[in-house]
């Protein structure tokens, strides 16, 4: 949340477990409600569950569920609007795209001075009964006058897919099946495809076709940035797809690495100095670039907010590209305007040299507001790892 709080909505008490239709706030504000009940998530049950929660550049809340999006207040967490339903498949009317029948959203890039609405791209999901896999993403600018979805076709099917924000303004999805929904044992014809989805490009010519991956990755895989700008995928719990009962596809402990297109040129990669690493908002930051390729002309800063990802949630996640200016090899950064462009935490710093990115350098833009290194004192709070 922009003042450092964390919001959390949905779930259940336990794995198939009784629902939880409420949302909360941690910690919880002094003499505020410790939940509140919403009436969509008990409708939507138990087609909800890890909903896509993103918090826009006017301070309101984007939460995708089951095929339903609405928008909250930030401080009452009423509903300002509901917001089309997302298209699903032509053969299914009733598709989902979280858990179970489990896609996964990301924020599209933001660009100074963030005038232009922010775009959210959610790839993938599943059918009810057949469980078919999407095979389509589908984008919506939310505060945009009379929003609507606009749907994509991708190559193949998935569900359970992961993304990865990439620091160029793509976006890498691997993983995932061709049939089925999330959980144990509940998903096949693993898809090792990987595509790349380039906002910059018109609708419809966004998504492209790279090398495929090595290992099956179903029911709790990740894609994960990696500060050289390649993306460790890891994970996938066993799937019993066999007669026997034993593993079709077994517990996954592989780990690879994915080397994406700007890395495959064989071109150095550019590098910079840093010292200040803590930004305040609207802050200025100086740097100091060394490129092989090209000048500062046509050099570009990336910011990509350091994440939490599972069950094709990427929690926290935006790509910036922020305003700087350069004289030679010296480049000033402005850091994001506010927490509503930018909520409080972690970033990985990225220059591009043309295609190609340097390592990244993790910065802080806007604190720690929540101090959510300060677990609350509570007689029935347990620190984890006690």
């Amino acid at each position: 949340m922009p003042n450092g709080s964390v919001l959390v909505v949905g779930g259940e008490e336990g794995s198939n477990g009784a629902p939880v239709p409420s949302l909360e706030i941690l910690p919880t504000p002094e003499g505020g409600d410790t939940w509140l009940f919403m009436d969509w998530l008990q409708r939507t049950d138990p087609n909800n569950l890890y909903p896509f929660l993103h918090v826009l550049p006017s301070g309101n809340i984007f939460v995708g569920y089951f095929n339903e999006a609405r928008i909250l207040n930030p401080r009452t967490f009423d509903t300002i609007s509901v917001l089309p339903t997302m298209p699903g498949s032509v053969t299914d009317l009733i598709a989902g795209r979280t858990y179970p029948m489990e896609g996964t959203a990301v924020l599209l890039p933001q660009h100074a001075p963030y005038t232009d609405p922010l775009e959210i791209l959610i790839c993938g999901g599943s059918t009810e009964p057949t469980h078919e896999a999407l095979d389509n993403c589908v984008t919506i600018a939310p505060e945009a006058p009379n929003p609507t979805w606009t749907l994509e076709r991708m190559p193949s099917k998935r569900v359970m897919p992961c993304m990865a924000a990439l620091p160029d303004g793509t976006y890498l999805i691997v993983n995932g099946a061709q049939q089925g929904v999330a959980g144990f044992d509940l998903a096949d014809l693993p898809n090792l495809q990987a595509l790349l989805y380039d906002p910059s490009q018109p609708v419809h010519h966004r998504i492209s076709i790279l090398g495929t991956t090595i290992v099956a990755r179903l029911y709790h895989s990740e894609a994960t940035l990696l500060p050289d700008g390649r993306v460790l995928i890891s994970g996938s719990d066993p799937q019993t797809n066999n007669p026997d009962g034993t593993p079709k596809f077994p517990e996954e402990f592989r780990l690879e690495v994915y080397i994406p297109p700007y890395l495959s040129d064989g071109r150095t990669q550019p590098s910079y100095t840093i010292t200040e690493t803590d930004w305040a908002y609207g802050s200025t930051h100086t740097i100091t670039v060394t490129l092989h390729h090209g000048d500062t002309s046509t050099m570009r800063v990336s910011l990509i907010a350091a994440t939490s990802s599972t069950h094709g949630n990427v929690m926290g996640g935006r790509t910036i590209f922020p305003e700087f200016n350069c004289a030679g090899n010296t480049c000033t950064i402005v850091a994001p305007p506010n927490a509503f462009v930018s909520p409080p935490g972690w970033h990985q710093l990225f220059i591009l040299d043309g295609p190609t990115p340097s390592h990244s350098t993790f910065v802080r833009i806007g604190g720690d507001p929540g101090r959510l290194g300060e677990w609350p004192p509570s007689l029935n709070f347990t620190l984890p790892g006690s």
